[in-house]
């Protein structure tokens, strides 16, 4: 049976004070000079139930006055490097088409489905300049793509429609497409990208409810060579989320979700779901005046994963989002998608069976254009 957590959420839930957003990720080809170049596209709603034609601007000093919290639609498009931009434009609810049983949605002429995404968004540099209400850079990216998402992860019981409509969590988590293979076209200010599916490194994922968790982690990563063989894993993937989840009002701590696919092979830690035991996630993010870095360590009974990536943050940006309330607290969440590093993995061999063991190295998956975030408040 088809799963229903890709679909649009704000019809019977956070309606009049939530949010709903399908985030994708991406890399090009710059078809003239054949540079890679990463890419993001996100479609995105709030507060439905108090919108209408026009959008209601958050930041918009005269909202902010009267105390009228924001509700509209919006398309974001971005991409990183030394000249990373987060482009959006604005629309009125009224020009929302979304369906509550898959990934179909539609923001004025923008649509994006499990299979394709058309869109575009542009601002120029007056327009950015004379409204900061926006928090968009300036720029232009229209893209046409179709996408295949042959590995999927859901958070479980956590994510189910039972809690969904009691408004359970502040931020609700489902990856449709934790490995997704893009194809198609990217134009940016001009310049045309050819997005191949097998280099695409593609994924896709989606957030909804009343607030952004604090702190906020997430890494994803694609594109995965074994040391030990050299070959390309192709059923591969990595993905980690998580921060300070609240329930009913319950603050759970800093926690995170992990789940690796190990050619096709599920390994999940997700402190959801307590009875799965014994498994073990600890996680830790520095930063220098260069770097971010994402350092976690899992263990199951039979496995261990040493995770450690690193991504540049003069090819990062600070991505901006204002929550339902009209707050922008996350002014700080460093957001890229040029990640390195690897994921040793250990297995389990007893020297003495139910008494001594160790670790011994299975292999150490190279890991590259990854993407990820960190940002507390």
């Amino acid at each position: 049976m088809k799963s229903t957590r890709n679909g649009y959420v704000l019809d019977r839930a956070f309606s009049d004070n939530g949010y709903d957003w399908w985030w994708h990720n991406l890399y090009a080809v710059n078809r003239e000079t054949g540079e890679e170049r990463p890419f993001f596209i996100e479609y995105f709603v709030i507060n439905p139930a108090l919108g209408g034609a026009e959008p209601i601007l958050g930041q918009l000093p005269e909202n902010k006055a009267a105390g009228r919290k924001p509700s509209y639609a919006m398309m974001m498009a971005g991409t990183w490097g030394e000249d990373a931009v987060q482009i959006k434009n604005y629309y009125g609810i009224d020009a929302l088409r979304a369906s509550t049983s898959e990934l179909d949605v539609a923001i004025g002429p923008n649509v994006a489905t499990e299979t394709h995404l058309m869109g575009s968004v542009s601002v120029t540099a007056e327009e950015a300049a004379a409204h900061p209400e926006y928090l968009s850079d300036a720029g232009e990216i229209s893209w046409n793509l179709t996408v295949q998402k042959p590995l999927s992860y859901s958070v479980g019981y956590a994510g189910a429609k039972v809690f969904r409509e009691l408004e359970a969590f502040d931020m609700f988590w489902h990856v449709e497409g934790i490995k997704s293979l893009f194809g198609g076209e990217i134009i940016f200010n001009g310049e045309v990208y050819d997005v191949i599916p097998e280099r695409s490194w593609g994924y896709q994922d989606k957030n909804f409810g009343r607030d952004y968790t604090n702190p906020w982690i997430w890494l994803s990563v694609n594109d995965f060579t074994s040391s030990k063989t050299g070959e390309q894993l192709t059923k591969t993937s990595l993905d980690i989320g998580g921060g300070n989840p609240r329930a009913l009002g319950i603050d759970f701590g800093e926690k995170a979700l992990m789940a690796f696919y190990w050619e096709g092979k599920l390994f999940e830690f997700n402190f959801t779901k307590l009875w799965d035991f014994p498994k073990t996630l600890d996680w830790n993010v520095t930063q220098t005046d260069e770097v971010l870095n994402w350092q976690v360590e899992a263990k199951e009974r039979n496995y261990k994963f040493v995770i450690n990536f690193s991504n540049p943050k003069n090819k990062m940006l600070k991505i901006l989002y204002e929550n339902p309330a009209g707050e922008v607290n996350h002014d700080d969440l460093l957001n890229g998608a040029h990640a390195e590093g690897t994921i040793e993995i250990y297995r389990k061999r007893w020297i003495i069976y139910g008494i001594y063991y160790r670790w011994e190295l299975e292999d150490t998956l190279i890991g590259r254009h990854g993407a990820g975030e960190y940002g507390a408040h």
